[in-house]
């Protein structure tokens, strides 16, 4: 007979058997848990890996292909572009056929082709090779948000550019039924700040044209040639992006006289000039790029790049007089908050010898007057100020009334 002493040993190891049970279990459930986890990342682990080597099997693959030559079609042999003449890059001409899945409709002569090194044939069609410097100089593929009302004091101007650019682009059909050439480009000549890149830019706008912009000094480069492959590649893109207005600022920065005694960099520069005038001769007349050239010193350009056929329209940008100047006032005055007896016609007699630049310096500089007063209205006298300090003028005590009246 167990005595009550038995009976709570016992009691006491069933829940000391109990207990050890339970924090097992929980063990093994905490080593299953790190399991499944180490499982999982293997699982990752073993993904990654068959993703690298087949990343790896591709490249070799690739690496045991094999290689294209590059080359240039001279010529198209037939309608369908069934035959190619190309010249590879190891300058040796060849008669070939393309492969049946390029589009022959995209060979024209010019293009860049990948060539079979066994049989020559062609088998893929490569990117125009265009310099990123080049492809920087393009400002927009959209049109400027500039429109001719945003131009003023430019009337004549703007009669002229419509002529000789924006007709050719937009109605060429009209030049062929009369039975002339329509103008392939035009120069605008005249002080600094008188409308002549803003013009350029409503040009584009209006003919909803891509809108190059080149600086004539980006052109001279220091390597012999440098410059003449850079004036063919913007050329080039230009008529990628055609319909495109390509504006040359500052022309006369390679565009001067050319002179017998000349260094060699004024020689180089000169190689520059004639590949420029090479390519405008070489514009198809009723082609989708028109060329502007913009100069403040139209004396000293080369009488060459002057003549009828390679600038058919040289349009001169005066100072405004003092109609222009009132139409330049009130484009620059439309957003403004101003006071309600501003006087414009004052300011316009006071901004004689100004250009459009200048005046729109006054404006920004009335309004930063305001500013300046932690006010939200320009005043007179903020006009006042903003026309001295612009123009560099001292103003009568006479002139300061009238402002007034």
């Amino acid at each position: 007979m167990q005595s009550v002493g038995d009976d709570e040993d016992k009691k006491r190891r069933d829940e000391e058997d109990l207990e050890y049970l339970t924090s097992y279990i929980r063990h093994l459930e905490n080593r299953i848990k790190i399991i499944e986890s180490d499982n999982q990342y293997l699982r990752v682990e073993t993904a990654r890996i068959n993703d690298d080597l087949r990343s790896l099997k591709k490249e070799l693959d690739s690496l045991v292909e094999t290689p294209l030559l590059t080359g240039t079609v001279i010529d198209v042999l037939d309608e369908n572009s069934e035959r190619l003449i190309v010249r590879a890059s190891t300058n040796v001409e060849y008669v070939v056929k393309a492969i049946e899945k390029i589009r022959k409709n995209k060979i024209i002569p010019g293009t860049n082709v990948a060539l079979n090194q066994r049989s020559f044939s062609v088998v893929d069609i490569l990117p125009t090779n265009i310099d990123p410097y080049v492809k920087g100089m393009e400002l927009m593929d959209t049109p400027p948000d500039v429109s001719y009302q945003d131009v003023g004091g430019l009337e004549e101007q703007i009669q002229e550019i419509r002529e000789a650019v924006e007709l050719p682009l937009l109605k060429p059909e009209l030049f062929k039924k009369i039975g002339i050439d329509p103008p392939k480009g035009a120069l605008f000549y005249g002080p600094p700040g008188t409308g002549k890149t803003l013009l350029a830019k409503a040009v584009a706008h209006e003919t909803q044209s891509t809108f190059i912009r080149v600086i004539g000094s980006e052109l001279v480069q220091k390597f012999i040639g440098e410059g003449a492959r850079i004036i063919r590649e913007i050329f080039t893109l230009a008529k990628k992006k055609a319909p495109t207005i390509l504006f040359v600022d500052e022309l006369d920065a390679i565009g001067t006289v050319r002179m017998e005694d000349a260094t060699s960099g004024d020689r180089e520069v000169n190689r520059t000039l004639m590949q420029l005038l090479s390519e405008l001769d070489g514009f198809d007349n009723r082609g989708d790029v028109k060329f502007i050239g913009a100069t403040n010193r139209v004396d000293i350009l080369d009488p060459a790049i002057l003549r009828p056929g390679r600038f058919d329209r040289l349009i001169e940008f005066p100072l405004p007089n003092e109609i222009a100047r009132e139409a330049i006032f009130k484009i620059h005055m439309r957003t403004l908050n101003m006071e309600e007896n501003i006087n414009v016609n004052q300011y316009v007699k006071l901004a004689e010898g100004g250009t459009g630049s200048d005046i729109k310096a006054i404006c920004t500089e009335a309004g930063m007057y305001a500013i300046r007063r932690n006010e939200y209205t320009i005043t007179n006298g903020d006009f006042l100020n903003a026309i001295k300090k612009v123009l560099h003028k001292e103003l009568a005590e006479e002139e300061r009334f009238d402002l007034f009246i």
